[in-house]
């Protein structure tokens, strides 16, 4: 201490005071603390009582949303076209996983997964967003799924489920019409956040009608809550609220008759669409080959895409909607009709010496048919009468006629698209080419070449047009207080006698006298048609290469007396009319007799090996064997697989109009195979 500055002395009473103030100020920052931790745990245990509760009791119960069973979607009759059927599944949440590859590997050993299946599954792992749930397999039985179920400790991010998957009960028969369900995509997700479509095992609608129905099928989803110990072991249910199945959507689709027409297919590839004349509703739109949306629905593998990708006849394609043909001389009796509207007297008569010229060029017609007037124009296909009669008229009034009977239009229909091609005219050539019409694009029309282009759909609507006289309009959904249908405005008279040309050409002396119904009551009116695919110095259309071959067309309606049914049968590469109308001749004998129709497709069916489902399933299992290691991966979203397809079928579509500028001619198809018939056309 300093000199100068007396030592203050310490007393006990010094102490006690120092002392005193030090415990006062610790003792009021202690007591100022504690009244601090009595206030929040006051807020807590009151202001946010239902807070932490709710907390707590998320730590001891655990509550799952329980995905909506889909509605279903039935024919006319009510059976069920896609149901649900009870499953026990697996899914797995790749976040939550702990050592993927490892879990993947012990699943495929307790759920007998086969190799490709495997890396399919390691693939979609490896690009998935973690969150989204992955389904690993299907359709389990029991055992599988309680051994799954024991190991959930020892496998973090599994979850095994009971509930119902989506099942078509006919398959490939259904497979374009009804498209599938799947996973939502983490796009989908973005767009709808939504956390039922991160639930394991909820699927939505992904193409076809599963999808424009979306909303009618999806139902309300239920929810469970269950104990569960630190581990996620369930200890017990605790409450749950069950599921809304979503509403049912009923077509007009008749389900034995599409299935019929799908089989009667066989080996080819092509379409059959049949309309009801006195309504429009669409009973049948069959599209084969086709894939089986049961198979698309459970996540489609890598080998089963590779298999179908690379298949020449395009499995993929609803060719019904999206398959663009040149009609051939199946449009002649709208022609025809568009003549007598334009005033042509039916009994005016040509001469056919096997072709016409007009101006410099001649252009042939496949046969000479002498004295030809306008019944004999159809049902013998004489391709000189049309070059002469659509001349004298011009085109304008007989594209105008095309487009009124249904050709060249998109119907208001719950499909995710469709094609509707073209019918030509002067100002859809200067628009598009910048070119004036010329006389040679009317000839070519006139028989249904040149730049004409149509959809199955369309083909039948124009038959059931054709064939009634009223502006049926297609439908999908069925709707019994739908207006009955207004007329075009024809002359009954005019109707009549195209209805009995039509009827020439299969119970007269017309090109397709096999077609004829094999029913004594009932006589099927139709046309036949054959549309050229490449040049004809590439091939004559009936041999070489599938792909060279022409397409065989052929429209139809029944009984002739007073329509009931129209339709039409396209055949890809069936080198010629005669492959279509032999079915159309069976499938309408179907609508009649079912058990005659039956009879008559077991036999073919006995020749080709089975059903379309038993063709395909082998035909799967040969490529699997042969190539399963080798295929590269689907894509990630399904939307790419389609999208792909689309654009495949307008391409095909751009090589018929690269065939415009040639001189188009019907072909003799009186070669061809076991069910050929004296006619050409």
């Amino acid at each position: 201490m300093p000199l100068g500055f007396p030592r203050m002395p310490v007393s006990t009473t010094l102490l006690q005071n120092r002392f005193n103030r030090r415990s006062f100020a610790i003792g009021s920052v202690g007591g100022g603390i504690g009244m601090l931790l009595a206030a929040r745990m006051g807020y807590i245990a009151i202001a946010e009582n239902e807070k932490y509760a709710t907390e707590s009791e998320s730590n001891r119960v655990n509550l799952t949303l329980i995905p909506p069973r889909r509605g279903w979607i039935l024919d006319r009759n009510g059976a069920p076209l896609a149901s649900n059927r009870a499953d026990f599944r697996v899914d797995i949440i790749p976040e939550r996983m702990v050592e993927p590859e490892a879990t993947l590997v012990r699943l495929g050993g307790l759920l007998d997964l086969d190799p490709n299946r495997l890396r399919d599954l390691q693939d979609e792992v490896a690009q998935s967003r973690g969150w989204a749930p992955i389904e690993v397999a299907s359709g389990l039985d029991y055992e599988q799924f309680a051994s799954v179920s024991l190991r959930l400790p020892d496998m973090p991010g599994v979850v095994p489920q009971r509930g119902f998957s989506r099942f078509y009960p006919t398959g490939p028969a259904v497979g374009h019409l009804l498209g599938y369900v799947g996973p939502a995509s983490a796009e989908e997700y973005d767009e709808d956040r939504n956390p039922l479509l991160i639930t394991p095992g909820y699927k939505i609608g992904k193409d076809g009608l599963e999808k424009q129905f979306e909303q009618n099928l999806r139902g309300k989803h239920g929810a469970r809550r269950v104990e569960v110990t630190a581990s996620g072991r369930i200890v017990r249910d605790l409450d749950t609220r069950p599921d809304v199945q979503g509403n049912p959507v009923k077509l007009t689709i008749d389900g034995p008759l599409q299935d019929y027409a799908a089989r009667r297919i066989g080996l080819e590839s092509g379409s059959v669409v049949v309309v009801d004349c006195d309504t429009g509703d669409l009973l049948c739109m069959a599209s084969m080959p086709s894939f089986d949306p049961n198979s698309f629905s459970e996540g489609i593998g890598s080998v089963e895409y590779a298999m179908l990708r690379e298949d020449e006849r395009v499995p993929l394609r609803n060719k019904v909607l999206k398959g663009l043909y040149p009609p051939g001389s199946t449009i002649k009796p709208m022609h025809c009709m568009a003549f007598l509207q334009a005033g042509i007297d039916p009994n005016e008569k040509i001469i056919c010496g096997g072709g016409r010229r007009i101006g410099n060029r001649f252009f042939n017609c496949w046969s000479n048919h002498g004295v030809v007037d306008m019944a004999k124009a159809i049902y013998q296909s004489c391709d000189s009468y049309f070059y002469h009669f659509s001349q004298q008229i011009g085109f304008g009034p007989i594209a105008q006629m095309a487009e009124t009977t249904g050709l060249g239009q998109e119907f208001p229909l719950p499909v995710t698209s469709q094609f509707y091609g073209t019918v030509p005219n002067p100002t859809w050539k200067e628009k598009k080419y910048g070119e004036p019409w010329r006389s040679f694009d009317t000839v070519n029309s006139s028989i249904g070449q040149g730049y004409y282009l149509v959809n199955p759909l369309q083909l039948a609507v124009m038959s059931a047009r054709l064939a009634t006289g009223k502006n049926l309009m297609p439908r999908l959904r069925l709707d019994k207080n739908a207006p009955a249908p207004a007329s075009l405005g024809f002359s009954p008279e005019h109707i009549e006698h195209v209805r009995q040309a039509m009827s020439d050409v299969v119970n007269g002396p017309g090109t397709a006298g096999r077609a004829r119904l094999p029913l004594d009551d009932i006589k099927m009116a139709g046309k036949t048609g054959t549309a050229q695919v490449v040049s004809l110095s590439v091939s004559d259309g009936r041999s070489g290469p599938w792909k060279y071959r022409d397409h065989g067309l052929f429209v139809f309606f029944a009984p002739l007396d007073k329509p009931k049914y129209a339709g039409a049968v396209v055949i890809e590469h069936g080198g010629g009319s005669g492959a279509a109308y032999p079915i159309a001749r069976d499938v309408m004998t179907f609508l009649f007799d079912p058990a005659k129709g039956l009879e008559a497709l077991k036999t073919l069916e006995e020749q080709w090996g089975g059903t379309a489902q038993q063709r395909l399933s082998r035909k799967y299992a040969a490529y699997a064997a042969e190539r399963g290691a080798q295929v590269e991966p689907a894509p990630r979203r399904d939307e790419d697989i389609f999208d792909r397809v689309d654009a495949e079928a307008r391409l095909a579509a751009q090589q018929s109009e690269a065939l415009a500028e040639e001189a188009s001619t019907s072909r003799n198809e009186s070669t061809r195979g076991p069910e050929t018939d004296r006619g050409a056309q």
